[in-house]
């Protein structure tokens, strides 16, 4: 089979990471996985599992699980995890969560951990995790909450309540890591891999 005749498929329903490929010029199709991702967790939070081996092991699940249907396909299988000191933070359930999540993060440095996998036939052929060091600005409560305001339900997707390529760059004094990973998607190290095992055309 050659490299233009191959599957992909990303094993999240996720329209940043979508995007990302798209624009990098990757034909792929799109299937999210029906796990529980938090009744995933729960277990590797109880034993004390490092964030960045966290983020690995939940893309590494939800690609095993998109790979049982789909045999003989590259599957990528993402996750982020975000850790403030000792806390690992999920996405905002409502407004008032993400008011609260930005209130905690302001003028602190968090850590974003995104990680990608490559499964095929339910072997791993390939695992990154990227950190990124994210230092957000001292944010006033009116700020924060003429910023809600702003982006609306939107921030709802988000782990930190902010997406970074849109007005949440407003927040930050530094970014320390790679943007695409911040985004949803370690994208070059991907792409490096893909061509490695003659996925794409390299």
């Amino acid at each position: 089979m050659s490299s233009s005749e191959q599957d992909i498929v990303l094993a999240s329903s996720s329209a940043h990471r979508a995007a990302l490929l798209k624009n990098a010029g990757i034909e792929f199709r799109q299937e999210n996985s029906n796990l529980d991702e938090r009744a995933l967790e729960a277990p590797l939070e109880a034993e004390g599992i490092l964030p960045a081996d966290r983020a690995e092991i939940l893309a590494q699940a939800k690609a095993e699980n998109v790979a049982e249907r789909n045999p003989g396909a590259w599957i990528i299988g993402c996750d982020q995890i975000l850790a403030l000191g000792d806390d690992v933070l999920h996405k905002p359930a409502d407004m008032e969560a993400a008011r609260r999540r930005l209130l905690a993060l302001s003028g602190q440095t968090h850590y974003l951990y995104s990680a990608v996998v490559l499964v095929r036939d339910g072997e791993t052929v390939w695992r990154h995790v990227t950190p990124c060091a994210m230092k957000m600005r001292s944010l006033s409560p009116q700020f924060i909450g003429r910023f809600l305001a702003q982006e609306g339900n939107d921030v709802l997707s988000s782990v930190g309540a902010y997406q970074l390529e849109k007005r949440g760059a407003q927040l930050f004094d530094s970014v320390g890591g790679d943007f695409f990973s911040v985004i949803g998607l370690p994208l070059l190290p991907l792409l490096q891999a893909l061509r490695e095992n003659g996925v794409i055309d390299g």
